[in-house]
């Protein structure tokens, strides 16, 4: 019989094409991911592993085993899920990934009542980008994750991942209150062409959408500094360093030094989305959590 932990394990190598990757992925020693593919070989009867140099590859038949394998493990997901909406319990243990406004803003505050309501569910977070996060979900690697899309800045999202939308979170010019423009009802990007911005790193969601809302005025958005972290950028503004936008969702309260400025033309939107496999639709779990979820978003 295949043993179904190692067969997670070896998905998992074929995914991040190591053993040491597949390890760190799922929370395992390498040691532990290599006595499972070891395990599997021996039960299934052929090698699923042959080295090429100091890596690993997969054989002709544990290609097979993963492909098969991965529709295998889907369907028990589906099964459990159901067998759980039957006896009517939020139960188990459920992996959630989220970006980290929406794991200060949104996660902090909603689970506990969640878990309160239902002893037996175990909960374990994780802090992730939006684009990681697509990927653990649809890789099975993560059960529920947290996403945000800025306007137009599309996310591929797999067709067996259920995307529902949470809320809809807005983003300010967060500047010193000695500013110039600090006492505008409202900014455009026109006005800040001459602006030095504290921005998230380049490739980030954020940092595209902070691109595109200069489209039109022939410029691209200065960037004075780079720092992932929101709390980050509010302590560059009041050193400051230069303004950043930053999203209401999670922010932290600003101090009478800071004032929060409305964008328009366009005004920085952005829609935080739930994801979860197909298959675990039926879950007891899932549904409670997105129901929380669901209820805090609606407070946004």
């Amino acid at each position: 019989m295949i043993d179904l932990d190692a067969l997670v394990s070896l998905r998992a190598v074929a995914t991040h094409g190591s053993v040491v990757a597949a390890a760190e992925a799922l929370g395992f020693t390498p040691s532990a991911v290599s006595q499972q593919i070891k395990r599997l070989e021996r039960s299934s009867g052929v090698p699923v592993l042959e080295r090429v140099g100091r890596g690993v590859m997969l054989t002709r038949h544990g290609r097979h085993l993963v492909e098969r394998g991965t529709r295998l493990l889907a369907d028990l997901e589906e099964l459990e899920a159901g067998l759980h909406r039957q006896a009517e319990t939020v139960a188990g243990d459920v992996r959630l990934t989220a970006f980290s406004t929406a794991m200060r803003g949104l996660v902090a505050p909603t689970l506990p009542p969640v878990l309160d309501a239902h002893p037996t569910l175990e909960v374990a977070l994780t802090e992730r980008e939006p684009w990681d996060t697509i990927d653990l979900v649809a890789r099975g690697e993560s059960d529920l994750g947290l996403v945000h899309s800025w306007g137009d800045v599309p996310l591929q999202i797999p067709d067996h991942v259920v995307a529902t939308r949470i809320g809809t979170d807005l983003a300010d010019v967060i500047m010193r209150a000695d500013h110039a423009l600090a006492r505008q009802p409202a900014v455009t990007p026109a006005d800040l062409v001459d602006e030095g911005w504290i921005a998230t790193p380049d490739g980030t969601i954020c940092r595209q959408w902070l691109n595109r809302m200069y489209v039109g005025t022939g410029r691209l958005p200065r960037i004075a500094h780079v720092a992932m972290e929101f709390d980050s950028h509010l302590a560059l503004v009041r050193a400051g360093l230069g303004i950043a936008l930053v999203p209401r969702l999670g922010r932290a309260a600003l101090a009478t030094d800071l004032v929060a400025v409305p964008a328009k033309d366009p005004v920085p939107t952005r829609s935080v989305l739930a994801l979860h496999r197909r298959s675990m639709t039926d879950s007891p779990a899932i549904t409670a959590l997105l129901d929380a979820l669901l209820a805090a978003g609606a407070r946004f």
